[in-house]
């Protein structure tokens, strides 16, 4: 195994799948001759060429339409929005046409379209840029959502996607990038075939007393929220989605019928939020097994605010999770510390 950041898992399987397959191409602004924004396409340009690293103009709309065509005529475009909030100038082309499309022609053309995008909070880059809008995409048939956690998910998952003739929204957390994990040492070889199956989610950590659930950023942030409370002999399960669109519902409810308890984190707004479907699905699934009320802890509802103390008050952390969790065990007087 070898240790990288989220970043160099990114990087290293999107060149192993060009070189794998030419008919992969990237698209994006500044992803070719600067190399990205945040060096994903890094070297690219040099080894593919502008026929297949394609710098586009600022034109979110324009060049989504272009890679939606591309793909319902046999490439595998890889577009880079430079952040999630961009895309809502192209969210016409995600929702009304690249996750319609299969539907409405009667399968007759497919599109194996990828839109890789960073989005998040916690780099002062203020409200409009650092937002978690991703239940947009994941109420819309036709899509798959997919938000991995780890460098090695990352690896695993994008692999997935690029191969995955329906269209992907690929979300990267921007306080992902330079997190370390271990990944198989064969990560970045073309002949890799370490696939992630979309649409499933892992146990990242066994637990007894209470089971909590994450995505992304959230889920690296439940497994450190779970170290911590062992040391107070409190067993947390860790639970990550991994994908949002397909949700293996599945999974997370079998958890909470082993634990009795669960607490959803997320990095979106509360209210309308992804930890509502969750715990929709929780309370059909498993409510004989709830011994108290799920519990939510998100974003506060504000726009994110540029000064860091009001940004970090703003954002989920360990604390805030660790309470949550105490509050719901002492509820049902499970001892806590």
């Amino acid at each position: 195994m070898s240790v990288i950041t989220y970043r160099q898992a990114l990087r290293d399987t999107l060149r192993a799948e060009m070189v794998r397959d030419e008919n992969v191409l990237v698209m994006g602004e500044e992803i070719g001759v600067f190399e990205g924004s945040y060096k994903i396409t890094e070297g690219l340009l040099t080894e593919f060429g502008p026929r297949r690293v394609k710098d586009t103009p600022i034109a979110e709309e324009g060049f989504v339409g272009a890679a939606i065509g591309a793909a319902m005529l046999g490439l595998r475009p890889v577009v880079e929005l430079m952040t999630i909030n961009f895309s809502l100038i192209a969210i016409d082309q995600i929702i009304n046409h690249a996750a319609k499309i299969y539907g409405m022609f009667g399968g007759q053309t497919s599109v194996p379209l990828v839109i890789r995008t960073p989005g998040g909070g916690g780099q002062q880059l203020g409200a409009t840029h650092s937002q978690n809008i991703e239940l947009f995409y994941s109420f819309i048939p036709g899509l798959k959502v997919l938000a991995p956690s780890t460098p090695a998910e990352a690896s695993a998952m994008l692999r997935a996607a690029i191969r995955d003739d329906d269209p992907v929204l690929f979300l990267e957390n921007l306080g992902l990038y330079n997190s370390k994990g271990e990944v198989p040492d064969d990560y970045a070889q073309p002949s890799n075939d370490n696939v992630a199956t979309i649409g499933r989610a892992k146990v990242t950590r066994e637990g007894s007393d209470i089971t909590l659930i994450g995505y992304s950023r959230m889920a690296m942030v439940a497994t450190q929220v779970a170290e911590k409370l062992a040391e107070e002999d409190i067993s947390v399960e860790v639970v990550d989605l991994c994908s949002l669109r397909p949700l293996d519902r599945q999974t997370f409810v079998d958890s909470v019928k082993k634990t009795g308890a669960a607490v959803i984190c997320e990095d979106d707004w509360l209210t309308y939020g992804i930890g509502a479907e969750i715990a929709a699905s929780i309370q059909e699934g498993a409510f004989d097994y709830l011994d108290a009320p799920v519990r939510r802890v998100a974003m506060a509802e504000v726009p994110m605010p540029y000064a860091k103390p009001l940004e970090t008050a703003a954002l989920p952390s360990v604390d805030s999770i660790s309470t949550a969790i105490k509050e719901t065990l002492s509820a049902v007087g499970k001892r806590v510390g």
